[in-house]
């Protein structure tokens, strides 16, 4: 708006000359101005005084001001709604808001920039790193082949390749991604006191049982057991069958017996088919001292318990089994990898298999020696 020649004081002036008598052609013809421009002074400042023509022309220019304010608020809220993404947490999500707010909206750097709180050093700043995309396409690939592992057992295969990461890097890699495993909701459990549990201090020193049951795709239900080296965590067996009798894990005791010698302790909870008289005599027979745990305190049996849960979670819930021989073949596979090939972070990332073979018992010391 262009800024008037004449001031408030001027314009008074000319109004009470008007008033005194003078004539509007007159007035007109003295101050270079315009009958229009005089009618709309006489409309506007008619029987003021100077001060209170001031105070209007404050009130009228704080008003433009607020007006101003109110429609680049209003702008602001509607570019907001607008913006591309939900959620603008990360600074490259910022960036790509600023960009956009210059680009479609008109915005300048600057205020683009304070709309949503971000210095515009750290809009123009262009990140060093190397966008790293081998290690990514890597760990990419094992993330597709391993679904169920987290960015830690990750990083033990990719060391396992030659490929040094530095841990928090690795992380920020996964993340960045979108790599992370959705955990999956479990039964809840009674929660109670639990009873310290001695470790064993060599193999073959305990074994723990325990049942999994899973069913095929047409419905029919089936039973796993699981057998567990409490000390080296290889797993002994996991045998898969629609009914899994006490004279059945007898047998199965046997056979492992017979391949890799017979356990001190065996640790197992009360269920019907590890009460039945088949494995009281053969524990009696076997001279094998077996223990069970104390009812609804499944902890007290925890290295089978966390067994099961990565035997759920990366196979069980990983395949749909149409048959039972094909589950046997699946089962097996998975059993095999796991103690070749899994790295167990309680083992310090070694396979149990490669525990098993480092370890050995000093029993000068009564420590594992690796």
């Amino acid at each position: 708006m262009k800024k008037s020649r004449f001031s408030e004081e001027q314009i008074i002036a000319v109004l009470k000359e008007h008033a005194a008598g003078i004539g509007v052609s007159e007035l007109c013809r003295k101050h270079g101005i315009s009958d229009a421009t005089f009618y709309t002074w006489r409309k506007r400042y008619g029987g003021m005084e100077v001060s209170e023509a001031r105070r209007l022309k404050a009130l009228e220019d704080e008003n433009g001001r607020l007006k101003k304010l109110l429609a680049e608020q209003m702008l602001d809220v509607a570019t907001l709604r607008d913006a591309p993404g939900k959620k603008l947490l990360t600074p490259s999500a910022r960036r790509g808001f600023v960009s956009w707010a210059i680009e479609k909206k008109g915005y300048s750097q600057r205020r683009a920039c304070a709309l949503i709180g971000m210095h515009p050093r750290t809009y123009r700043y262009r990140s060093q790193r190397p966008d790293d995309a081998t290690v990514r396409q890597r760990l990419k690939t094992l993330a597709n082949e391993r679904r169920r592992f987290g960015y830690r057992r990750l990083h033990i295969l990719l060391r396992r390749e030659g490929i040094e990461v530095n841990h928090k890097k690795l992380f920020r890699l996964y993340r960045e991604e979108r790599l992370s495993v959705r955990r999956r909701g479990g039964r809840k459990r009674a929660i109670g006191t639990r009873a310290p549990m001695t470790l064993p201090r060599g193999p073959n020193q305990r074994w723990s049982l325990d049942f999994v049951s899973d069913q095929l795709s047409d419905g029919r239900r089936f039973r796993v057991l699981v057998v567990l080296d409490d000390f080296t965590r290889q797993c002994l067996t996991l045998v898969v069958d629609t009914s899994l009798s006490g004279a059945r894990v007898a047998r199965e005791l046997d056979r492992l017996i017979v391949s890799r010698g017979k356990p001190l302790t065996i640790v197992s909870d009360n269920g019907t088919e590890l009460t039945s008289h088949a494995i009281l005599e053969w524990q009696e027979d076997r001279r094998v001292n077996w223990h069970y745990i104390a009812p609804g305190k499944p902890m007290q049996n925890g290295f089978v318990e966390s067994l099961n849960g990565r035997f759920r979670d990366e196979c069980l819930n990983e395949h749909l089994f149409r048959s039972l021989p094909g589950a046997r073949r699946i089962i097996e596979e998975w059993r095999t990898d796991y103690n070749h090939d899994r790295p167990h972070t309680s083992l310090g990332g070694l396979t149990p298999n490669e525990f098993a073979t480092r370890s050995r018992w000093d029993h000068n010391t009564n420590r594992v020696q690796l």
